[in-house]
């Protein structure tokens, strides 16, 4: 049995975001993520939540650095509030360069320095819930003042999950250690890669938080092709091949190209960028390497390929929106299928 949660465009904005949230909980999804690329995944999630009853909204992923602690607490908690307990924060670092030049924030050393991130935001819900002083002190970040004017007081449902993006060992090591969840990146959901690299380092960190992690929450997102017939199918497929490609020409991801002995893949992706030959990039990408990154199934048989793959790994995975809503129903009952 798993959990299914929607996805959502990165550039879906706030005039369509309501909508595509609804439609999500008509459909049976138990949640949704939110980006937080082009429009802010934070007034995102507010819009989702107003639009829907039961459906669970989480930023997937919320850029850290960018914000003070303080900030996404205060936003958090109003959004626990609003929705009655339906939010989880999902934060994540990027990358240097777009942290840096692109919004002008400070980038310190991102394992420590979003570790530091995930205890003050507990800090300073412990102290909106309790009343008691703040103090937290870090390398990092230093949150010593809240007097009782600017604190939004206790809510029902205090304890927000704090969940995690994460691609590296130290990282991912510390997301077992400190937060409530990790949200996989798409190139880290082969089955073998989550089995065999994934979930030990995720134990090294439970093992040293003295945790057992039983309450984890880890979100499994392959990139999936899937639809109402094998023609929609192949073009999902096709589409997938060039996503892979273009996410492959980023060293940070080709740890997982290594487990399977394709590490030169990512070079030669990466020489294609530098030469700005973008549509040779697909060539690159075989149909062995989607096989192992890919899902893929008609609407009536992709709930089988994703047991296959994903059954004791993991209890949470994203599962695309039809691009067509009259495919809606047959994607509702492969979910349905999927939540049994």
């Amino acid at each position: 049995m798993f959990e299914v949660f929607a996805a959502t465009p990165e550039d879906m904005g706030p005039g369509d975001i309501g909508a595509h949230a609804a439609r999500a909980e008509a459909m049976g999804f138990d949640g949704l993520q939110v980006p937080d690329a082009i429009h802010d995944g934070l007034l995102l999630s507010a819009m989702a939540l107003a639009a829907t009853q039961r459906l669970i909204v989480g930023t997937g992923v919320l850029l850290a650095f960018p914000r003070s602690p303080m900030i996404t607490a205060v936003a958090a908690w109003d959004l626990q509030k609003m929705s009655a307990g339906r939010f989880e924060l999902g934060l994540g670092t990027q990358i240097k360069p777009n942290i840096e030049q692109r919004y002008s924030a400070r980038w310190d050393s991102p394992v420590p320095q979003l570790r530091e991130y995930v205890q003050a935001l507990k800090a300073v819900f412990h102290s909106f819930q309790t009343g008691e002083r703040l103090n937290f002190v870090g390398e990092h970040y230093a949150l010593t003042k809240l007097q009782p004017f600017f604190n939004p007081g206790p809510i029902e449902h205090p304890d927000i999950p704090i969940l995690c993006g994460a691609v590296g060992p130290a990282m991912t090591r510390m997301v077992g250690r400190v937060a409530d969840g990790m949200i996989t990146h798409p190139t880290n959901t082969p089955p073998e890669y989550i089995r065999e690299v994934c979930l030990p380092r995720l134990q090294a960190g439970f093992d040293k938080a003295g945790r057992d992690g039983t309450d984890f929450r880890l979100i499994l997102g392959p990139l999936t092709a899937t639809g109402k017939d094998e023609a929609t199918v192949a073009a999902e497929w096709e589409k997938q091949r060039n996503l892979l490609g273009f996410l492959y020409s980023t060293p940070a991801y080709w740890p997982s190209l290594e487990l399977f002995g394709w590490q030169d893949k990512g070079q030669q992706l990466l020489d294609l960028t530098r030469a700005g030959d973008w549509g040779a990039m697909s060539e690159i990408v075989t149909d062995e390497m989607l096989e192992k990154f890919v899902p893929r199934g008609t609407y009536d048989e992709i709930d089988a390929v994703y047991r296959e793959r994903y059954a004791g790994l993991t209890r949470r995975i994203t599962f695309p929106l039809p691009a067509d809503p009259a495919d809606d129903d047959a994607a509702a009952a492969a979910i349905a299928r999927l939540k049994t």
